[in-house]
């Protein structure tokens, strides 16, 4: 099959977390299995561009990516060359693939599906949660919601989910939707990396084991001043804050650990981390927690209990199915006392958070590699691409 991503980022940029990655994984897997696979998507990276060349198909493990400019609007990431782009196409593709809502590049390449008559898919990656609009920019959803991104979800040949919280969510809007399907999002096999490329500043914050560690993006979504209302209640340990921190959120948590008196137990490194770095921290730890408010998947997840690292997550994190479904850790209520007695259970008994890393790791390398869940993005691809678009779009 031909088939074409739109996305808002693509690797190499790396600030916008796992959905980026998450993309690359499902496309280079794709490409190996033999389809042709062309991804849209611009060169916003924060508040900078990516070094890529515009508009020329760039090779990416397979995947041809053309980047194009986005100088004005670079929060709905709207970018004329890429509509241009889809307009100039002469080859045509079977199926296209739209991963976002609420931003240009979706708007565009539903409307030039549509009017193509080429079946497209939607993977909305956590952003439609009622919460979290009503939280954020909730009168501009809203407006963006009734002029625009219900007709590009009705009139979809299908969505794709990655967790059943997130079509439960989905559901709660009441709109006429086409079939939703839950796919959930893969691992890469671990690289083999030499303790000799890790960095210096990785090296000092790992070394005060044993720590609990979170990791990801800096955001408000991802709970962070809960998990420090619930470390507080704890008595072993430390813990170790990593990622990037485009909200500038650390200065207020940072105050918030001086106002509870564990200063001395919390550490903050506030940069994107990659490569054999994120796999020294995660091999370094003792636990993975995140008590995120809303997190449609959590690819932090599978990495932690792919390297035998058990798992302390909320209900409100989608991959804590995975957690459930694999024994790999466990899942309790955001509130401070569940968190914590959670956290310490795990820091205070070494036997059974082997146990349970070891059971997590079992799991995820059996069921959640790119190649497994390629096939079955692969059987949706076929299923969408053979029926007739006017049959789907009412």
């Amino acid at each position: 099959m031909r088939i074409l991503h739109v996305v808002p980022t693509y690797l190499p940029a790396t600030r916008y977390g796992g959905p980026s990655f998450a993309v690359h994984g499902l496309c280079r897997s794709l490409a190996a299995r033999g389809h042709h696979v062309e991804v849209f998507t611009t060169n916003v990276d924060g508040p900078t561009n990516s070094a890529a060349p515009l508009s020329v198909p760039v090779p990416f493990d397979g995947v041809h990516v053309r980047y194009f400019p986005s100088k004005v609007l670079r929060r709905l990431f709207w970018s004329p060359p890429l509509a241009r782009a889809l307009r100039a196409d002469r080859v045509g593709f079977d199926l296209v693939h739209l991963h976002s809502v609420f931003l240009w590049p979706t708007w565009a390449a539903a409307r030039w599906s549509r009017k193509s008559q080429i079946p497209y898919l939607i993977s909305p990656r956590g952003m439609l949660i009622k919460d979290l609009i009503k939280r954020r920019n909730r009168l501009i959803k809203s407006a963006w919601i009734e002029f625009i991104e219900r007709e590009n979800l009705e009139r979809a040949s299908g969505i794709h989910v990655t967790s059943e919280l997130e079509r439960e969510e989905l559901q709660q809007f009441g709109w006429h939707l086409p079939p939703i399907t839950t796919i959930p999002n893969g691992i890469d096999d671990i690289e083999a990396f030499s303790t000799e490329d890790v960095a210096t500043d990785i090296r000092e914050v790992a070394a005060n084991r044993p720590f609990v560690l979170f990791f990801g993006r800096i955001s408000w979504k991802k709970g962070l001043d809960r998990l420090l209302n619930a470390f507080v209640r704890t008595h072993l340990g430390n813990l170790v804050i990593v990622g990037p921190d485009d909200e500038l959120l650390t200065f207020r948590l940072m105050q918030r650990a001086r106002d509870l008196q564990i200063t001395d137990r919390v550490q903050f490194l506030t940069r994107t981390v990659v490569g054999a770095d994120k796999d020294y921290l995660y091999r370094s730890a003792t636990l993975l927690a995140l008590p995120s408010l809303s997190e449609n998947f959590g690819n932090v997840v599978l990495e932690a209990m792919q390297r035998s690292l058990p798992v302390v997550v909320t209900p409100e994190v989608g991959a804590a199915e995975v957690v459930l479904e694999s024994g790999g850790g466990l899942v309790v209520s955001g509130e401070p006392e569940p968190l914590a007695t959670a956290m310490s259970r795990l820091m205070a008994d070494p036997a059974l958070a082997r146990s349970l890393g070891a059971a997590g790791q079992r799991h995820v390398v059996a069921h959640y590699t790119w190649a497994r869940l390629a096939d079955t993005m692969e059987a949706l691809y076929q299923r969408l691409g053979h029926t007739r678009f006017d049959q789907l779009a009412k």
